[in-house]
């Protein structure tokens, strides 16, 4: 089972590079800069198959070559360990 104990953006952001706080909820956000939209998309394509196995989705848009991202555990009512895990393996995908 997955624990979804709350433990804040505040906390998340300290454990994480380049991710902030969101204003007025709790949740964590990132824009992530590709070469192209082919970049990416391969990029949200990763997330994707990681998000399907982790059950856990993440709120983004892509336009061109930017993905911005916002992360929190809807069930939780805000941001948990899981979306640290999440914003972890995005990071490693982009090697930052």
């Amino acid at each position: 089972m997955v624990d979804l104990a709350r433990i804040g953006a505040d906390r998340a952001v300290r454990e994480l590079s380049g991710w902030s706080a969101v204003a007025g909820r709790d949740a964590i956000a990132k824009t992530f800069v590709f070469g192209d939209f082919d970049a990416a998309f391969a990029f949200m394509a990763r997330v994707a198959l990681m998000a399907a196995k982790m059950d856990h989705h993440p709120e983004w848009s892509n336009i061109y070559n930017r993905v911005e991202v916002v992360l929190a555990t809807h069930d939780a009512g805000g941001v948990t360990s899981q979306d640290v895990q999440m914003a972890r393996f995005m990071d490693l995908l982009v090697g930052s």
